[in-house]
């Protein structure tokens, strides 16, 4: 029997639907579901991550306090000062001063004076006092001079020259009429207590140090006397010099 072209035709495509694999609603809900799950395990994945990152996430560390300057000249003389002069002015080192029991009003001055201040240098430089003003106040200047002052003075130890003593003690005294070198002690008192704020107490003072700061007068690399000790030193032999040094260090 023959067929005509359009029944071949339509016999084809009904074929072909016959082998086309068959689509359902369950088949819709499957792929609906397999979206969902997906979603929902790169939704899980996410929120993982983020809590491993809260979790590698370093704490930070609070700013430490910043320290406070001390402002009582117990606690100023406690710190950088003590190396050298001891905690309370006793210095034990030949070459720094002790500072306990001096004036007051001479300690400020000095003070002041090491401190370079708007560009200009210090009244009285000193390698090592001049930095170490530099960061202090009037009133942390006007604390430390009231604490040293009021602290007291260890003795100072006689020298065992005692032919340098004796000749100290005369010139102290009494000065050297023949070259004009007037008595220490009309400046610095009998005893060596000083008078305020210019004349500074000297009883008990290290030898070493007074000579040093007797060269610098007489070299004029120290200037803060009004060129009273600039005068004087002119008209002292080395060996006067010593002398008076070593006799302070031993008056009580």
């Amino acid at each position: 029997m023959k067929m005509s072209k359009k029944s071949l035709a339509i016999i084809s495509v009904f074929a072909l639907a016959l082998s086309a694999p068959a689509f359902t609603a369950d088949d819709d809900d499957a792929e609906d579901s397999e979206v969902v799950e997906s979603q929902a395990v790169e939704e899980a994945a996410d929120e993982e991550v983020a809590v491993e990152t809260e979790e590698q996430e370093p704490e930070v560390a609070e700013a430490p306090e910043t320290p406070q300057t001390p402002t009582s000249g117990k606690d100023i003389a406690a710190g950088a000062c003590a190396g050298c002069h001891g905690a309370d002015g006793n210095s034990i080192i030949p070459n720094f001063p002790s500072l306990a029991g001096q004036q007051e009003e001479y300690l400020l001055k000095q003070l002041q004076e090491f401190k370079a201040e708007d560009g200009e240098p210090a009244v009285r430089h000193s390698d090592a006092m001049t930095p170490m003003v530099a960061g202090l106040s009037i009133e942390n200047m006007e604390e430390l001079a009231a604490f040293y002052s009021s602290q007291e003075a260890t003795p100072g130890q006689a020298s065992d020259n005692e032919n340098l003593v004796a000749i100290g003690k005369v010139i102290y005294h009494g000065g050297n009429i023949e070259n004009g070198v007037p008595a220490c002690a009309s400046c610095h008192g009998p005893t060596g207590k000083g008078i305020p704020p210019h004349y500074p107490a000297l009883a008990g003072q290290h030898a070493p140090y007074t000579l040093m700061q007797l060269d610098l007068f007489n070299k004029g690399e120290r200037t803060n006397d009004d060129q009273v000790m600039q005068q004087v030193l002119t008209r002292m032999s080395g060996i006067e010099k010593q002398a008076v040094s070593a006799y302070i260090q031993g008056m009580r």
